[in-house]
Parts: structure tokens; C-alpha cells; sequence
């Protein structure tokens, strides 16, 4: 009985001392809010913080009883301070609906909210991952884009404030790294789509497969033969924890992404087939600085990380389209 005891002991010491604590910004969001489910899984001590401005409780409501969770609300362009092992940076309006609605807030979202992160990880010496994104490349002129890829951005465009902002917090990120051996990770996340997407936040897969169960027409921007890369959010929240784990002499940009090329069109069909709509599809003058192409080269996550991804388009929107079913 006393080795039963003592055995049990050892196991709770050990679980503890393994056991890291982890904050993530953005956590009550889309992804954040897989982010933290995952992290929680995998037996980490996790702190949600969140504004509530594109996040939602809602997202997070199902892990409140969990003792190693903790939800504070809080803004990024504001100094926080706390004791972790590690920081997921994802605080940031991501649909162009929301980053358009205040450019202003979204830029210093963008900038204030990496300095502070990185202000808190070189106090405390803890690793923090910048989720980028693959709007860093604007327009490209490369097909696909690799991680050398500079961009072809309009810096004063109706875009710009989040894509520009996103590229500045890259910069902040590898020079608190160069400057004061921060530890870093930096992840160029490509479209990604799932369930708890907000059904207004204006992206495609939403916008497509909200119109679809309402009967309404499906509207296309553009030709719809502008193509697009989507990922299921499973596939993003294994690479990003696949990236925040690996050496520390890889600090990345690294794409994670699905490299599945799509056309709008393409989207449109897959999502009525899916649905069993009716909806027909209308088409809409293309918005300023929209992107004709996106696909990642994904070489360098499959070289450092051993990650791709695993679930396809159909299977994907199937789980999301039961999602959105739940909530239409």
C-alpha cells in the first residue's frame, strides 16, 4: 500500500514538474480557442486572454470547469504581465470585415500587442510564437509562395493595416531574437476554415456556406476564378504546436497551410453540392488589393517539422457545414 502511495506521489510530482504553462493571446477566437482546447489536452496550465472583439466566450464556455484553465479579459496594446513557459501571439482581427472596421486598432493590435508579448517573454525568458499570416506576401508575384518570398504589398491600401501590420510584427519578432536572444517561432498561417468561425466574418467559407443553408444566392467577388489554399483547423493547430516544440535554432517564418489549390468557383460548387442548396451564384465587383492567388510551398514545414496536412477540402467542409447547421 505504501509503494501504491509512493508510486502515485512520484506520478503527480512528475506531472507537475512536465506541466507548462501557457498563454495565449487571441485565445477565445477561432483558432485560439482550438489553440487552448489542444494545449489543455496535451496537459498544459492555460490562460485565455482575449478582448472579446472578434473573440467569442461562447468559444471557450465548454472549458471553464477545466481547473488548468484560466479565461481574463484583457487588450494586448496594453502591457500584461505573468509567469509562463511559452506565449501563442494570436491576438488580432483576421477577416477583412473586422481588421477594416478600425485600421487604426487593428496596426496596433498588430505592433503594440507582438512588442508587449515580446517585452513579457524577454522578462520572464520564455519561448513566443507570432501567428503571421500568408498575407505577408500581399498579391503575389511568386506561385506558389515560399518563405524567401518578400511580398508584393500596397502599404496604404485598405488591406494594408493588417497586412502591414502583420509584417511589422515579423520584424519586431526577429530582432528581439537577434537583439536579446528571445526565443521565438514565427508561423505564416494560410486560410484556414472550421468550426467556430464567426458566420460573419465576411470569409469566403463562412460567407459560401451561410448563404448556402439560407437559401440565398452565393455571391463571388470577381471573375471566381481567383484561386485560394484552404486548411482545416486541426491540420493549422497541429503544425503551430509542431513549431513552438521543435529546436529553438528554428525560429522560422515557416508556411503552414494546405497547398490544394481552389478557384472561388470551384468553392461555391462544393459547398451547394454539400449542402443540397438551391442557391444560385451571383458575382460582385472584386475589392480593392484582393489576392488573384495564394498557395503555399509547404517544403519547409515538411523538412523542420514533419508536418502536412492530413484532412481534405470535402471532408473539412462537412465538419464545418455541420458546425454552421448548429447555428443558422
Amino acid at each position: 500500500m505504501i509503494a501504491w502511495l509512493e508510486e502515485i506521489s512520484r506520478a503527480i510530482i512528475l506531472y507537475h514538474i512536465t506541466m507548462k504553462r501557457i498563454l495565449v493571446t487571441g485565445g477565445a477566437g477561432f483558432l485560439g480557442s482550438h489553440l487552448c482546447e489542444r494545449l489543455l489536452n496535451d496537459g498544459n496550465d492555460v490562460i485565455c486572454l482575449d478582448n472579446y472583439f472578434t473573440g467569442q466566450k461562447k468559444n471557450v464556455v465548454h472549458l471553464l470547469d477545466n481547473p488548468y484553465f484560466e479565461l481574463v479579459r484583457h487588450d494586448v496594446t496594453t502591457p500584461y504581465f505573468v509567469e509562463v513557459d511559452e506565449i501563442y501571439n494570436l491576438a488580432c482581427p483576421a477577416s477583412p470585415i473586422h481588421y477594416q472596421f478600425n485600421p487604426i486598432k487593428t496596426v496596433k493590435t498588430s505592433v503594440m500587442g507582438a512588442i508587449n508579448m515580446l517585452g513579457l517573454a524577454k522578462r520572464i525568458k520564455a519561448k513566443v510564437l507570432q501567428a503571421s499570416t500568408s498575407e505577408v506576401y500581399g498579391d503575389p508575384e511568386q506561385h506558389p509562395q515560399t518563405e524567401s518570398y518578400w511580398g508584393h504589398v500596397n502599404p496604404i491600401g485598405p488591406r494594408a493595416c493588417y497586412d502591414e501590420g502583420k509584417r511589422c510584427a515579423e520584424t519586431l519578432f526577429v530582432n528581439y531574437h537577434k537583439q536579446n536572444n528571445v526565443r521565438i517561432k514565427i508561423i505564416r498561417i494560410f486560410n484556414t476554415y472550421g468550426p467556430r468561425m464567426h458566420p460573419n466574418d465576411g470569409r469566403v467559407v463562412s460567407n459560401f456556406i451561410v448563404q448556402a443553408l439560407k437559401g440565398q444566392d452565393i455571391t463571388i467577388y470577381g471573375d471566381g476564378k481567383q484561386t485560394r489554399s484552404f486548411q482545416y483547423v486541426d491540420d493549422l493547430i497541429e503544425g503551430m504546436t509542431r513549431l513552438m516544440n521543435s529546436p529553438d535554432s528554428f525560429t522560422g517564418p515557416v508556411n503552414i497551410g494546405n497547398p490544394g489549390e481552389f478557384t472561388m468557383l470551384e468553392l461555391a460548387e462544393k459547398v451547394i453540392k454539400l449542402t443540397n442548396a438551391k442557391s444560385k451564384i451571383v458575382f460582385q465587383p472584386l475589392p480593392a488589393d484582393d489576392p488573384m492567388q495564394r498557395k503555399p510551398d509547404i517544403s519547409l514545414a515538411k523538412k523542420e517539422l514533419g508536418w502536412e496536412p492530413k484532412i481534405g477540402l470535402d471532408e473539412g467542409l462537412v465538419k464545418t457545414i455541420d458546425f454552421f447547421r448548429s447555428i443558422v
